[in-house]
């Protein structure tokens, strides 16, 4: 007969859990899962609403936790609690800058031109190396210089 301890289901549960639990330490990315967030000056539906987003995949970073809710900062600066289920952890980033990025075929300044995105435009992020990181919007992909982007790197 097979017999496991506590202990050794424990450790076992949490060496399984590991790579979601370091997903969750603050600070980290997320984006807007919802088509509408509110954020609230405090972590509770009786704070007054200081935003309502309405835009699906921006990137956001959660500096605080309490509860179901998230302590969060927008790609302005301006922070404030956004309820949980209304965030996810696929990471997204923003186009900084007054004018286009360039997206390129390659990881480098000489990569071919495939296309330039606006500044605000927003989408998924992939791999960042070497100053560059994968970026795409909707079925276009590239590599865009990573201090263009927010949302890259350590929050």
């Amino acid at each position: 007969m097979f017999r496991i301890t506590v202990t050794a289901l424990a450790a076992l549960l949490l060496a399984q859990s590991g790579p979601a639990l370091a997903e969750e330490e603050v600070p980290y990315w997320v984006s807007l899962r919802a088509d509408e967030a509110n954020m609230r000056v405090g972590p509770s539906e009786s704070y007054p609403i200081e935003w309502v987003y309405q835009r699906v995949g921006l990137p956001m970073k959660v500096v605080r936790k309490l509860s179901g809710w998230r302590l969060v900062e927008d790609p302005d600066g301006t922070r404030g609690w956004i309820v949980s289920r209304f965030l996810s952890l696929e990471r997204t980033a923003i186009v900084t800058g007054d004018e286009p990025a360039a997206i390129r075929a390659k990881p480098e300044k000489t990569g071919k031109l495939l296309w330039r995105a606006e500044p605000g435009v927003s989408g998924e992020l992939g791999e960042c190396r070497d100053g560059w990181c994968r970026f795409a919007v909707g079925e276009k992909s590239g590599w865009m210089a990573e201090n263009r982007l927010w949302g890259t790197g350590e929050p």
